[in-house]
């Protein structure tokens, strides 16, 4: 104990002395305190969190058991896994399948799954199955070939019970006749698994491909869509969870989440009893997880590799339009589009709704079986009852997803439902012959008939939420009021965003003095899809001019847009750049680059590089890129005739018409290689030629007014007054209100007055 007391003492009198050194110092006169340094003060700088990582599934189930159960055996757990016994489902015990004379056989060997089918070069041959893909209610089978690529069969298994016609192999082009040089062939670049499918159907997926070796060296995190797909690289969750080193720094609110899918937390719907229909409270302000989901479940271009969980889609990608092959002119699902670009133009989506408010988000199952999904927000009293529905209860009729969200078969055997959330109007049916859930069920009866019923049940044609059909179709259709119809459209901003950006994209076809003011107010509008669409329609105007218009979205706060901007003002002279905008502008192109550069091994993405290299005068450049396309895909048309007018631009004609002519032994009935071709038959006067190669091209693409328009000039040029004003009267009846064609027919009239 005494030598405790000692030091005691000792520390007492160090402090007394700390003390009476410290008030000291405090009183002492600036002049007599100058010369004495103060102790530096170190302030110590946390080190930055570490880069989240992938951990993989099996650190998740120790605390989410239940979710991981839920996932299991769901679509996401199976979407792509390695071929064994256990995953594939198709017969291989030596099943043959015959089409278009090539009989494919499915077998086994040493345990592995094999078929013998016709390869690259049309010749038979053996290939092993390495990967099955999907489950239900097909399954697609991947090849290894060289070079990296996975390549997916055109035969697939379908796996329904037999009694519902499955439990056989098919081919997923069953009316085509597709061989070895046919681009769908699934030795084609149509059918790469690295390029079209893989970054849905695993975790991480990297793509990795290499342009100068032409190969992929594809990883992934997790084979299948685990948990990290959708909430992101777990390392900083897990630290969270476990308490691990440095967890005290991650923000609670987040839990080290990279996006936390909390949209539906302490939400409720309440159904209003006026209208029978519900109201969320509070309203969603968010739109993560739609965001989160849409980034496989859309028709969208993916443009940057670094996608972030949690961030906008359009940071990364580039979602498609209500365009033609995708959509019918009212919005109704036509191609393969997934869910999206749907769910978008539904009131559901306005009114808050999000997937998991329908789907569980693990098992991916409807939160309730029938009709109950949609009398969670819907009053059973009003909608699930015949006063409504007029159909008998129990039939599909009554069935609400029956009406409202029609399905279409995609790859022959898998029914999806459209999910716009609809009402059936029959009406437009009979005017503009788009579907109906009324004669999809009804299937021998008109639309009119349909239309007339509705009538008599409600007393009236039923008005859906979404209004630009009529627009649309007017468009597609060269109605002489389309472009009117399309600028109204695009300023009506209760529509959709989707629909409001696609008039503003079909603007570019119209694009006149009448239709301008209106995409230079979409350049600012609040959805970044509408600018992207205003963006892409400004392409016919000069370089200057766009530049007037669009050099601001350079700091949009969107990278896609950004991007997009730059590649459309490639052309403007380095020296009419502002010195203050020229880092914005270099930094944009830089993305826009990089961005085709990510896709370099899709001819589409080389063709766009050598468009941005021409429009800047780097004419090496822009011809590597356009043969590069060629080599991707030997048929690419566009590459053809953009390397031949590159060709011309550098006074290369001889060499354009050798071109032109490959192409044309590729591709006999392109009417876009006609038509170049007689372009540049009219520059060397060979109107002869000329004239038989734009007479083919329009007749080749009866649709295409500018086909028509070239035909008729050249027609005329050459004394053939007659036919030429019978072309223009033919091409007007398809396009009424073609700008060019009317011009044109107005200038011939004011040539043809006396004078």
């Amino acid at each position: 104990m005494k030598n405790l007391h000692i030091r005691s003492g000792m520390l007492l009198a160090a402090a007394i002395m700390a003390l009476v050194t410290g008030m000291l110092w405090h009183h002492l006169a600036p002049e007599e305190r100058k010369d004495r340094p103060a102790e530096p003060v170190v302030e110590t700088v946390p080190s930055p969190l570490p880069e989240p990582q992938f951990v993989g599934r099996a650190a998740c189930i120790g605390c989410h058991a239940e979710q991981d159960r839920l996932w299991q055996g769901s679509h996401h757990d199976l979407a792509m896994q390695e071929a064994n016994e256990r995953t594939v489902l198709g017969n291989f015990s030596d099943a043959e399948f015959r089409k278009n004379g090539v009989v494919s056989r499915f077998f086994r060997r040493d345990g592995r799954f094999l078929v013998r089918t016709d390869g690259a070069d049309g010749k038979l041959a053996d290939f092993e199955v390495k990967y099955t893909f999907g489950f239900t209610p097909l399954q697609q089978y991947l090849v290894e070939l060289p070079g990296g690529r996975l390549q997916a069969l055109s035969i697939a298994w379908d796996s329904h019970p037999k009694e519902q016609g499955g439990q056989r192999w098919f081919h997923l082009y069953p009316n085509e006749k597709i061989d070895h040089t046919d681009e769908l062939h699934w030795t084609k670049l149509s059918q790469n698994w690295n390029y079209m499918c893989a970054e849905c159907h695993s975790t991480n997926l990297q793509k990795n491909y290499d342009p100068a070796s032409r190969s992929y060296h594809t990883t992934w995190s997790e084979i299948d869509v685990a948990c990290e797909a959708c909430h992101g690289p777990g390392s900083q969750h897990v630290a969270f969870a476990e308490r691990n080193p440095g967890f005290e720094r991650i923000d609670p609110k987040t839990k080290g989440l990279a996006v936390l899918l909390d949209e539906r937390k302490g939400i409720h719907w309440s159904i209003d009893p006026q209208s029978d229909n519900a109201h969320r409270s509070p309203p969603r302000d968010t739109e993560k997880e739609i965001q989160t989901c849409a980034r496989c479940h859309s028709r969208r271009a993916q443009l940057f590799a670094d996608y972030r969980y949690g961030q906008p889609l359009m940071d990364t990608h580039l979602p498609s339009l209500l365009q033609e092959t995708l959509y019918h002119a009212d919005g109704q699902i036509d191609g393969e589009v997934y869910e999206y670009g749907s769910i978008l133009q539904s009131k559901m989506y306005h009114a808050g709704v999000t997937c998991s408010d329908c789907h569980e988000p693990h098992s991916l199952k409807l939160r309730v079986q029938g009709n109950g999904v949609c009398l969670q927000c819907h009053g059973a009293e009003k909608y699930d009852t015949g006063r409504h529905h007029f159909h008998r209860a129990g039939s599909a009729g009554a069935n609400c997803v029956d009406c409202h969200m029609p399905v279409k078969n995609y790859m022959v055997v898998d029914p999806r439902r459209d999910h716009s959330f609809r009402i059936p109007r029959p009406d437009l049916s009979a005017r503009l012959g788009t579907p109906n859930a009324c004669t999809g069920c009804h299937a021998k009866k008109p639309a009119r008939w349909a239309a007339d019923k509705l009538r008599q049940w409600y007393g009236h044609d039923p008005k859906g939420y979404q209004g630009y059909a009529e627009t649309l179709h007017a468009s597609r259709a060269g109605a002489a009021d389309a472009e009117a119809r399309l600028v109204a459209l695009l300023r009506e901003k209760g529509q959709p965003a989707i629909a409001r950006a696609t008039a503003a994209a079909e603007l570019g076809r119209w694009l006149s003095p009448d239709s301008l003011p209106a995409l230079a107010e979409a350049l600012a509008d609040t959805h970044p899809r509408v600018r992207a669409a205003a963006v892409e329609a400004l392409d016919p105007l000069p370089p200057e001019r766009r530049w007037s218009l669009a050099h601001t979205l350079l700091r949009d706060p969107v990278r896609v847009v950004r991007a997009l901007v730059a590649g459309g003002l490639a052309g403007i002279p380095a020296e009419k750049v502002p010195s203050g905008e020229r880092a914005d502008f270099r930094k944009a192109a830089d993305d826009y680059l990089a961005s085709q550069r990510l896709n370099a091994d899709e001819p589409g993405a080389q063709v766009n590089l050598g468009n941005f290299h021409a429009a800047r005068g780097e004419s090496a450049e822009a011809e590597a890129a356009y043969r590069e396309a060629l080599t991707l895909s030997p048929g690419w048309v566009p590459a053809y005739t953009n390397l031949a007018d590159l060709y011309r631009q550098m006074s290369r004609d001889a060499e354009g018409e050798t071109l032109l002519r490959e192409g044309l032994a590729r591709q006999p009935k392109s009417a876009a290689l006609h038509h170049s071709l007689g372009l540049l038959q009219v520059r060397r006067k060979d109107m002869v030629a000329a004239l038989a190669s734009l007479k083919r091209a329009a007749e080749l693409a009866p649709d295409d007014a500018r086909f028509a328009y070239v035909y008729a000039v050249a027609l005329d040029s050459t004394g053939h007054a007659r036919e030429a004003r019978a072309v223009v009267v033919a091409a007007l009846k398809r396009a009424p209100g073609d700008p060019a064609l009317n011009q044109l027919r107005s200038q011939w009239a004011a040539e043809a007055r006396p004078r």
